[in-house]
């Protein structure tokens, strides 16, 4: 076993893990934090995005013990006062969703997109967005969403803590 110390959408966490235990299963199984989903356990699919030390990152590609000294966000972390995030809310507007399952990942994404490129275009959009899969929806939506949440900078700054 080995010791980590993290900080959790804003708590601080001291564990013990088994070096090999995946980040997203560390989330999930221990902390609860079932919104991070495992889609595909391989780091194709981009369903398990959280943000350590504000970069997006697959948690199904990253150990736990990597995270050690590190601020993990995740999808219930970034609701602030029970208010949705901005791009959570231009999601829910623009119905950037369909069956759900790669919405957080997909929201995750965009918060680190949007905070590299505050006004992207559809191209950077789709560029940025990659290496999230959606099954459903084609991703028209999910780029008007993204284009939502960008209209205004502040509804896309603030992202992760």
């Amino acid at each position: 076993m080995t010791r980590i110390n993290l900080t959790v959408d804003g708590q601080q966490v001291a564990d013990d893990v088994e070096p090999r235990m995946l980040l997203v299963h560390y989330l999930r199984e221990r902390l609860g934090k079932t919104g991070t989903v495992v889609g595909c356990d391989t780091s194709n699919c981009g369903a398990c995005t959280v943000h350590l030390d504000g970069t997006s990152v697959k948690s199904c590609n990253v150990l736990a013990v990597q995270a050690d000294g590190a601020a993990v966000t995740t999808i219930e972390g970034i609701a602030t006062d029970g208010a949705l995030h901005p791009v959570q809310e231009a999601f829910r507007e623009c119905h950037g969703l369909q069956c759900g399952y790669c919405t957080p990942g997909m929201i995750m994404q965009t918060i680190d997109l949007l905070n590299d490129d505050p006004d992207p275009s559809e191209e950077a959009i789709r560029l940025g967005l990659e290496g999230n899969l959606c099954r459903c929806t084609g991703y028209h939506n999910i780029v008007r969403a993204v284009q939502h949440a960008a209209a205004g900078s502040d509804r896309a700054e603030g992202a992760s803590a």
